[in-house]
């Protein structure tokens, strides 16, 4: 299922997870990704991208461990298949990345992230 991307690119209240520490998270993620596209040049720009997703998902599988949350396995190994991707890119960041990481990130919350709601 794909999910539409927000133009302009800005987390909203229809990805909330309804923990206020990830949603933050997920906010700033969308900030990351958004500056990125604009700063596609700006490698300080993607390294803190990297940086804020890889806190967040040691945040996210902390919360899923500490409830034993079944489906931890399958999420952390779709959260390590997107560290390895954008650790591996480098700027000038093209179309097709920057559309990539928008669609990634709002299908991933919508699609994945919404099924710990109320579970973690």
């Amino acid at each position: 299922m794909s999910f539409d991307v927000p133009e302009p690119y800005k987390w909203n209240d229809t990805f909330k997870v309804a923990y206020d520490n990830l949603d933050a998270e997920h906010q700033a993620l969308f900030d990351c990704i958004a500056k990125c596209a604009t700063n596609r040049s700006d490698a300080a720009a993607l390294e803190n991208l990297i940086k804020v997703v890889v806190d967040h998902f040691a945040d996210e599988e902390k919360m899923m461990t500490k409830k034993a949350f079944d489906g931890l396995a399958e999420h952390a190994k779709v959260h390590n298949e997107f560290v390895a991707t954008i650790k591996g890119l480098k700027v000038p960041l093209d179309d097709d990345t920057v559309d990539f990481a928008k669609k990634w990130l709002v299908n991933h919350i919508k699609g994945v992230d919404f099924k710990y709601k109320g579970n973690i």
